[in-house]
Order: structure tokens, then sequence, then C-alpha cells
């Protein structure tokens, strides 16, 4: 390991017995979060019960993605649009933050942690020169907070990653950064089995520059839960091993079977008197059979095949429960009948879901918040005005129809409950915070050129009228000819 041409540091003890505990709770935790990972991959291992599967089919695996599809069926709801000042002033330095950490992509994927995780954490620090403050979506797998439950803020973080752009001998170097509310902390593993300090970031704000977005959060746990429960798991281990209980049907009883009563030995015998196999006895289908010495025909018969209805009706069962605990319309889980919903009951059936996005925008949308404000302390050395409110802007998580939208938007209008103007209005209709802009720049554009034109009639009625007046004889004219 190489390490850079830095001062180096010690930790304190204070500090050494900090990093120790949040790394004791980062690995506790570890073994949850991966499981939950599984899960949500299609990776986890079935138990197999040791009753139906026979030991030549233990290593066959069925896969079904109700917990993706679950995860992923409210996240895509959660589109995070624009960060504006609460009194409409100039939004541009919010602007410019967002856009150098490309929080508007990484937003989904902080989002998409939180919901399978039951946690993601958004990282404040300071950038490069003249660069904007840098703001990193963290993983709870690479990243724990301790959390004062009475203050409701973090008193220190920990985040356990690779060392790439300090080490030089490869990835698998590790460095940890220790957040504090005075100084952020970079070390590096030592020789000797300790750390040694690279860095440290003097930033004295007061607070951990750390936020976490926490899932279902509730008064005694306020990490959050992940949407991949216990109920969640064990329907989906359920629906798996019904799978392959189907499966194992049909390599067992997928071809009918068939008896033979009265038949002799010699009719499973070739012409040399050799025994055939269980195969060429199947497909020979054993018509040539002799008679008895009675002189009585065998009865040949088939057993009724294996029928898969009862097992698939099963799985629907267990569609239908899992749509209950994700508040997802059952045809989003392949349980479909034969009458099909029309769209308004597909639309009701998912009022469970838009409301539970409604408060996951309502809970992120505050750790959005917190993060621009930290990232504005930063840049300017002071905590922003506390009058001035940040504002996220959300992608509506309900689906209406256009014409539904349009047609309430024009109702309010009319009504005089909004201007025609207001950028209230545009976003009612369901433009989205780009459209938006072009929208107020066309705008802008318009009653631009209206101005124009306006001067320019106002200046060509003033040329007129001075044409008029220099072309008509005045009183003083008029009064010398008359005298003349």
């Amino acid at each position: 390991m190489s390490i850079p041409d830095l001062p180096l540091l010690t930790l304190s003890d204070d500090e050494l017995a900090l990093i120790n505990l949040l790394r004791a709770d980062m690995m506790r935790d570890r073994y949850n979060l991966l499981l939950r990972d599984s899960y949500f991959n299609g990776e986890q291992l079935i138990r197999d019960l040791g009753i139906s599967i026979p030991p030549q089919l233990k290593g066959l695996h069925t896969v079904i993605g109700w917990p993706r599809v679950g995860v992923e069926s409210l996240e895509e709801r959660l589109d995070l649009e624009a960060f504006r000042w609460a009194d409409g002033s100039d939004s541009t330095d919010l602007e410019e933050i967002a856009d150098a950490n490309d929080l508007f992509d990484e937003s989904s994927l902080a989002h998409l942690d939180a919901l399978i995780y039951g946690r993601e954490y958004l990282a404040v620090g300071t950038g490069d020169e003249d660069y904007p403050p840098l703001v990193s979506v963290e993983s709870p797998l690479d990243m724990t907070l301790m959390w004062d439950a009475r203050l409701r803020m973090g008193t220190a973080a920990l985040r356990e990653c690779q060392a790439d752009s300090y080490v030089e001998s490869g990835p698998d170097e590790r460095m940890i950064v220790l957040y504090l509310p005075d100084q952020t902390i970079t070390a590096l593993p030592s020789e000797s089995g300790g750390w040694v300090v690279v860095d440290r970031d003097m930033h004295n704000l007061g607070v951990v520059p750390v936020v976490r977005l926490a899932n279902r959060q509730r008064t005694a746990d306020r990490i959050g839960r992940s949407e991949i429960t216990p109920d969640v798991m064990s329907i989906t281990d359920a629906a798996c091993r019904r799978l392959m209980g189907i499966e194992v049907a049909a390599e067992f009883f997928g071809a009918p079977q068939r008896y033979i009563l009265g038949a002799s030995e010699s009719a499973f015998q070739d012409a040399e008197g050799n025994a055939k196999s269980a195969w060429e006895t199947y497909i020979g289908r054993m018509l040539a059979l002799e008679r008895d010495e009675d002189g009585n025909i065998p009865e040949v018969g088939q057993f009724s095949a294996h029928d898969p209805s009862g097992q698939t009706k099963i799985v629907d069962l267990y569609a239908r429960i899992m749509s209950s605990q994700f508040g997802l319309p059952p045809h989003m889980l392949g349980y479909t009948t034969d009458n099909p919903a029309s769209a308004d009951a597909i639309r009701s059936t998912e009022a469970k879901l838009v409301k539970k996005s409604e408060r996951r925008i309502r809970r992120f949308g505050r750790g959005w918040q917190d993060a621009m404000r930290l990232a504005l302390w930063i840049r300017d050395g002071e905590p922003p005005d506390k009058t001035r409110r940040i504002e996220t802007v959300w992608r509506n998580p309900a689906t209406p129809t256009i014409a539904a939208q349009v047609d309430a938007t024009v109702k309010l209008v009319s009504e005089g409950i909004l201007p025609a103007d207001s950028d209230v209005t545009l976003e009612m209709a369901g433009l989205t915070e780009n459209q938006r802009k072009r929208v107020r720049a066309d705008r802008q554009r318009a009653a631009g050129r209206a101005s124009s034109n306006a001067l320019m009639e106002r200046l060509a009625e003033l040329g007129a009228g001075s044409r008029r007046v220099s072309s008509e004889p005045s009183e003083v004219d008029l009064g010398v000819d008359s005298l003349g």
C-alpha cells in the first residue's frame, strides 16, 4: 500500500472508539440487507421442506420476481424533477448544485435502495476549487449513521469503501470516512492494523453532513424498514416451491402412465429374448400383445395425466396475497381473470399504491431539502436563511389521463381560482419541469415581442402626428397672410 504525500495524522481515542462502534453497527445489519438484496435480484435460496422434491432435482432453482416488481412499481412513481425556493425567487443556485451532482438521475438509485434496504444516505462534502459542493448517494451496505432521537439529527456517520483515489496497490484496499459535526476524516488502514489519517476537512458546520432517507419509519424505529418484509419473503418462498413442484410433476407425471393386466413376460422382450428398456416399451405403445395360455387378451389401460391447474390456482392465490402486501393491482403480478378490468377499475385498484407514493414523496422530499441546505451551507460558509424554504418538485405519482388533468385545470382557471399564466397552472396540467421552463421562456419572448410591437406602434403614431402638425399653417402665419 502506498500512502499519498499528506501529513500523517493520528486518530484520538474517542475517534477510534467511535469508528469501532459504527463499524460493528454496520456489519451487524449487513446480513439482513444482503438478504433483502437477494430477494430483489431473485438470488435467494429456497428452503426445501424435504418432502416432495427428489434428490435428483435438488439443484433445480425457480425464481419468481414479485419482490422486484413490487419495489420497482413504487419507485417508478417517485420522480424528482427540480429544486426551487418556496418564495418564487431565482433557483439557479439550486439547479447548479443539482446538475453538477446529477441528482435527478441519482435520486432514482437512492429511492430504489431506500425501498429495498429500508434506508439510504446522502453525504455532502466540499468540492474542488471553483466546483459546487459534492452530494453523493451512499448505500447502507457501506455506510451507517448514529442518530439522536431527541434532537432528530445525526451525531456521527461512517462510510467504508474502496480507496482507489488514495491507494495505488489495487481496488481491494479499503478506506473509511468518519463524518463528525466539525470535520470529516478520511483514513486508510495501516500495516500495524490501525488507521492512518490522510485528510481532515474542517468544515465546522456544527452538524453531521449526512442525511438519511428512511423508509417506513416508526417512532421507536427511525432507521427504517424495507418494503421486502418477512411476509413478502415468506409468500415468495411458498410460490417458488409451488413452481418447483410443477416442474417436478412435469418431469414425473407429464406423460400419461399406462398399465397392462394379464400380459406375459415375453411381451416385454425383443425377438432375441432380451428385455426391452422402459423407454422402448413405452414408445412401442405395446400394441403387439399375444393371448395368454387360456386365450385371454391382456387388458391395457391408462391413468389420467397430471393436471397442473390445481397448482396454478394456488400460485394465483399467492399472487393475490402478494398484491395486497404491496398495494398493487393483481394484474401487475400476473394474476388475470376472464373479464379484464376497465381503465377506471384499474386506477381505483392503484389508490393504495398512489397513497404510498405520496407518503414516500413527503418523507424523501424532506431528506433532499436537508441535503441541499447542507450543500448551500458548505458553499457559502454560513447556514441559509431559515425563512427561505426549499421545495422539491415531484412528478404526479397518480396516473390521470391528460384529458382529465387539462379539464380540471381549465375549470380552475375559468372560475378564477388560478391565473392562466401561473406556473401552478402548468404544473396541474401535467407538464414536466423542463416543459414548464420552455413555456416560461416562450411567454417571456412573446411578452418581449408584444412590448416591442407596442413601442413601434406608439413611435409610429407620434411620428405621424408630428408630420401633420408641420404640414398645417400656424395661427401666426394665418394672421400675417390676412394683414398682407
